[in-house]
């Protein structure tokens, strides 16, 4: 198996690493993959994040609050393994599902993204609503034809990756600039995705297991508004080529 880099982005999550979720994604890595890392990104962490990460990840690298496209793209430069993972603290896709998506990438995916599908578990009905909406958009816009692309459970072959973020046009880093509050940056995923299939690039789609948790860091309008928006973005930034 290839070596592993698995990438957390963290905003202020304290909480999550106390309760011993960072502790889970070690003990996996030791338990399942012989060369691997587990890197932080703290994106501009006010809490104990980067003190409590420090004593589980192999690193933390900490970065000026810019979203968690921020803390991804400085995760993917930062990891050494041939093969990137990138997850969120709160689990909500039990780690042990990234074996499927290690699997495709062992058997030629360039990217596996894991795949909440249609049902999902506890979610409720505006977030169901939203979903479909957003696969409807970006299907017509983006004729990005993949049921979900905004599950935070994806794994990439690094040098791939890496050539995916150089030819982005809208989360480049120099283009992210320091915020306030929690920032999802939904549209990263989207231009990622988008750009990998430009470049020809396989993409696996895998059903994962997946929970709902009630983080009640993002608004539903908010999130509608800013997913539409990052949608015509695209579309601006590439129509005339």
């Amino acid at each position: 198996m290839p070596s592993l880099s698995i990438v957390i982005p963290a905003f202020n999550e304290e909480s999550a690493i106390a309760n011993g979720n960072l502790s889970l994604v070690a003990n996996w890595l030791q338990e399942n993959i012989q060369e691997s890392e587990l890197i932080v990104v703290s994106d501009g962490s006010e809490d104990q994040t980067e003190a409590l990460a420090s004593r589980v990840a192999d690193r933390v690298v900490n970065i000026p609050h810019s979203g968690k496209a921020g803390a991804i793209i400085a995760g993917i430069k930062e990891a050494q393994g041939e093969v990137v993972l990138f997850t969120d603290m709160d689990l909500d896709t039990p780690l042990a599902e990234a074996a499927k998506l290690l699997d495709a990438i062992s058997q030629g995916a360039n990217i596996a993204i894991g795949s909440r599908g249609k049902n999902r578990p506890g979610a409720p009905l505006h977030r169901h609503i939203l979903s479909c909406g957003h696969v409807l958009v970006r299907k017509i816009l983006l004729n990005l034809d993949l049921s979900d692309t905004q599950c935070g459970f994806k794994a990439f072959n690094r040098e791939v990756a890496l050539r995916i973020l150089g030819k982005m046009r809208i989360y480049r880093t120099d283009s992210l600039r320091p915020g306030t509050g929690y920032n999802v940056n939904s549209g990263f995923d989207l231009e990622f995705l988008f750009v990998a299939r430009r470049l020809g690039y396989r993409i696996d789609e895998i059903p994962v297991r997946w929970k709902y948790s009630q983080g009640g860091r993002v608004r539903f309008f908010k999130e509608a508004f800013r997913g539409l928006s990052d949608i015509l973005r695209i579309v601006t930034a590439y129509k005339r080529s």
